[in-house]
């Protein structure tokens, strides 16, 4: 039985009250491994940014 099979297993087996305390744990855990993401990911668009922002500053844009 592989690892994720097991943690089915026993996801499956909580009582509602477990289950329902797992949930929350969980979409904590989601949540700061987004946030972990975002804080990883943050910067890569700057220079894309400021150059977009030199080209409209300079006239090289047009409305949509």
């Amino acid at each position: 039985m592989t690892k994720l099979e097991q943690i089915e297993k026993s996801v499956a087996e909580l009582s509602a009250e477990e289950l329902k305390a797992f949930a929350v744990w969980f979409e904590a855990l989601r949540a700061d491994m987004w946030d972990r993401q975002i804080e990883a990911d943050s910067g890569r668009l700057d220079k894309l940014a400021e150059q977009a922002l030199a080209d409209h500053r300079a006239g090289r844009t047009r409305p949509l």
